[in-house]
């Protein structure tokens, strides 16, 4: 068993350029061997996990409740491997969720059907109440005793796949190219206002930004590539670009961080993961009406509300709502948009649920028609 995990491990490690020449039923089974269920009416075994990059700590209770700790478990292949052969069949992990250090924990964990839950630090820090004294054994026990009091709120995560690994670097790598274009683009725009520039500085600056124009480019006609080869992207890809005002970027980040609209399956979560929803604020006898939360992820709720002006542009039936909204409602301009970005959101999710493009013609019917008979209706 130990040595089926290694070798599958070892051939995943390649990553899909080299996948592309090896049989696709490796790549198949591989992937499909996976999604272990959290059974709520079975007694678990937890196990808290701080995560760190070459090592971690676990804590656990042994048979008789005291509480155990395991030092220093490499965060390798073979360390992670070795642990994993050691866990029971009922056992639950949980850690706390720190990026790419999990990564290969949550490989090994779908491949060897493990059930591994992540939790934000916040909501673990938030939820144990005053604390004092911070060390890994000491953090290893206290998500530990975050997953046994909240059992019944963890949720399993699993691997994504090859593909939706693939393209989350391409983006990701994308992302970093275009930020650090932006960065020189400002220094260029500076030097207009200067009474002196640089030759050397200015010469370098514009070398390297035709290079990354180039860089990036590449990096889009290869995303492109993966989506349109990927029955599992195409589709949906399709869909969202069919959108007016939403672009390739917003479809490409949708699909990233909803993996494939699965992971966030309402628009309502995908609101609230991008901290858009409006939720109440009151209390007694104060009334602040409703307001959107601080945290959500910064990047697509940018991204939602330049979807939002550039349908409030284009798109006849948008500009109507914003009117609407802003002009007979009396609402602030950034209200109205934010009311935008939630309609594209539930039109979005619609269109994935009926698995149909948006049809600019389409006319929706009005749900206080009443049918009068089959031949005469409102």
């Amino acid at each position: 068993r130990l040595f089926l995990v290694l070798s599958t491990t070892y051939l995943l490690n390649l990553s899909q350029r080299v996948f592309r020449e090896l049989d696709p039923i490796i790549m198949v089974v591989a992937v499909q061997y996976r999604r272990p269920s959290l059974n709520k009416n079975v007694m678990v075994q937890i196990y808290g996990i701080d995560l760190g990059m070459s090592s971690f700590d676990v804590s656990f209770l042994s048979e008789s409740g005291s509480v155990r700790h395991l030092s220093g478990v490499k965060n390798t292949v073979h360390g992670i491997s070795k642990f994993l052969l050691s866990l029971p069949s009922s056992a639950v992990l949980c850690a706390e969720h720190t990026g790419v250090y999990g990564d290969l924990l949550l490989r090994l964990c779908t491949l060897n059907r493990t059930c591994l839950c992540f939790v934000p630090g916040y909501q673990i820090k938030h939820s144990l109440g005053l604390q004092r004294g911070k060390s890994d054994p000491l953090d290893a026990c206290r998500i530990r005793e975050y997953a046994e009091r909240f059992y019944d709120l963890l949720r399993p995560c699993f691997y994504p796949g090859e593909e939706m690994s693939e393209l989350q670097e391409l983006y990701r790598t994308r992302s970093l190219l275009v930020e650090s274009r932006k960065r020189l683009d400002t220094l260029n725009i500076g030097d207009n206002c200067k009474s002196s520039v640089s030759l050397a500085a200015d010469h370098a600056r514009r070398a390297v930004l035709a290079e990354l124009n180039t860089q990036i480019s590449g990096l889009d006609h290869e995303i492109e590539a993966l989506i349109q080869n990927s029955s599992e992207f195409s589709r949906n890809y399709q869909i969202l670009t069919s959108i007016v005002g939403v672009g390739p970027v917003t479809s490409c980040e949708l699909i990233i961080k909803t993996e494939n609209f699965r992971k966030l399956d309402t628009a309502k979560k995908c609101a609230a993961y991008a901290g858009i929803a409006p939720y109440p604020k009151e209390s007694g006898k104060m009334k602040c009406g409703h307001k959107i939360s601080p945290m959500g992820d910064k990047q697509l709720k940018t991204l939602l509300f330049l979807c939002a002006r550039s349908a409030k542009e284009h798109n006849k039936e948008i500009r109507l709502y914003f009117l609407k909204k802003h002009k007979v409602e009396k609402k602030h301009f950034f209200v109205a948009m934010n009311n935008i970005a939630n309609k594209l959101l539930r039109l979005i999710y619609s269109l994935i649920q009926k698995q149909q493009t948006y049809d600019r013609d389409y006319i929706q019917r009005d749900p206080r028609c009443v049918v009068i008979s089959d031949t005469n209706k409102c």
